[in-house]
């Protein structure tokens, strides 16, 4: 089976969507999430969401769902949750929203609630319903809409919170704030892995969510060659193995296992400068959304710290109140 190319974000998302839905909803649609009824099962009709809208227009969607649930209101009858993640500004997106719910309603005759989520650059492009008037007749949907752009200012925050799409959120965030700047992107993953590895969760959540942050923070072939060095330590230090972003690379470019070995020295430290520069980047920003315009001495300690340093704070900061709280007591000191 081929590996999947670098725009196919499908597979990963979807199968996001349909592992954790409940996350999902819960953390992009919350009022959505505390209505169903989760005591009894839902049903995804991903053959029947595939009938239904053939032939509407894909645009860059990231994915799409129809789910079969029930409400808390204590009804015998089902409702639908048409679901669907969008890569990229459409011009078409809500009038496919629009034919896929009633297509659904017409099928199944049920209501039909349809939730969107905007994972495109653009801050003002929200689109939330499709309508039309003509000869005294009004025909008009109006849906959920949630936007990733939204939660940058939490960025933070995300990192320390418990829900998966939590950190899928803060790596679309470093995705498109790093699009020109590899070996900060490069900082970011690598920082969003090991996240990753110290929650406690069951390997397969791990290994799913790890998916699709790979699929969102793809790096030049060179980092990501460094980044399976990085991830050997941290296997040594008792991490899941991390395969995705290795085997995808593997298969495109008839990667051997002498390459790593092949890579020049030079290189190697470049690199090894380059991540610490964008390792420094990265908590600047941070932490200047965290606690405001950093000093300058702040400022002078993240460009000479090393690369140990900088991971080590970083960690520190999900757990930290104020800024001296992210140095601790490091040096005999509290504050840079």
């Amino acid at each position: 089976m081929p590996a999947p190319s670098r725009h196919d974000y499908d597979t990963p998302w979807k199968d996001a969507l349909t592992r954790y839905l409940l996350d999902f909803l819960a953390f992009y649609f919350p009022a959505a999430h505390a209505a169903i009824d989760w005591t009894r099962p839902h049903v995804f009709l991903d053959q029947e969401l595939a009938q239904i809208c053939h032939d509407s227009a894909q645009g860059r969607r990231l994915a799409d769902k129809l789910v079969r649930v029930h409400l808390r209101t204590g009804s015998e009858q089902w409702v639908l949750l048409h679901l669907e993640v969008q890569a990229a500004r459409d011009c078409s997106l809500a009038e496919r929203v629009f034919t896929c719910n009633y297509r659904s309603y017409e099928r199944y005759r049920r209501p039909v609630a349809s939730l969107v989520l905007l994972a495109d650059h653009s801050p003002s492009w929200r689109p939330h319903q499709f309508s039309y008037r003509l000869l005294g007749s009004e025909m008009r949907l109006q849906f959920a809409l949630a936007k990733l752009l939204d939660y940058a200012p939490r960025l933070p925050d995300l990192l320390g919170e418990d829900n998966p799409f939590a950190l899928v959120t803060a790596a679309h965030l470093m995705a498109q704030r790093c699009r020109r700047q590899p070996l900060v992107a490069y900082a970011g993953k690598r920082y969003l892995i090991r996240l990753l590895f110290r929650r406690q969760w069951d390997r397969r959540r791990i290994m799913d969510l790890l998916l699709v942050i790979d699929w969102i923070l793809c790096l030049p072939t060179e980092l990501e060659l460094e980044l399976r060095s990085d991830i050997r330590e941290m296997e040594g230090e008792g991490a899941m193995p991390y395969v995705s972003s290795f085997e995808r690379i593997g298969r495109q470019i008839g990667l051997q296992e002498g390459l790593q070995e092949g890579l020049q020295e030079g290189l190697r430290e470049g690199l090894q400068q380059g991540l610490q520069r964008g390792q420094a980047e990265l908590l600047d920003r941070q932490l200047t959304r965290r606690f405001g315009a950093l000093p300058a001495a702040v400022q002078n300690r993240l460009r000479q710290a090393s690369a140990a340093q900088l991971l080590h704070w970083g960690e520190r900061l999900l757990d930290a109140a104020t800024l001296e709280e992210v140095w601790g007591a490091e040096e005999g000191r509290t504050t840079p």
